[in-house]
């Protein structure tokens, strides 16, 4: 999973231009867009991180990377409370 911050989308319509701009770089993109945070997600088939941030930077958006929401590396290490004791 890909994702960046995109503080310059503001509206629905930013949206759709996004989504829009990444399916033109990768048709089978599995695309996530969070208005409220300002945050879009990516899950390639073929293109890369660098292809998809160049996609949104033509549709005219400024895309930062940013660590993908709810990954392996967000949950806390060993027991169930994260003190790695268990």
């Amino acid at each position: 999973m890909i994702a960046y911050q995109v503080n310059d989308m503001t509206c629905g319509h930013c949206v759709s231009i996004i989504t829009k701009a990444l399916k033109a770089v990768d048709h089978d993109a599995r695309v996530q867009v969070d208005l409220a945070t300002r945050r879009v997600q990516i899950e390639p088939s073929r293109a890369d991180a660098e292809e998809l941030a160049e996609a949104i930077k033509e549709a005219g958006y400024n895309p930062t990377p940013v660590a993908p929401a709810n990954t392996a590396a967000a949950k806390p290490a060993g027991g169930c409370c994260g003190c790695g004791s268990h």
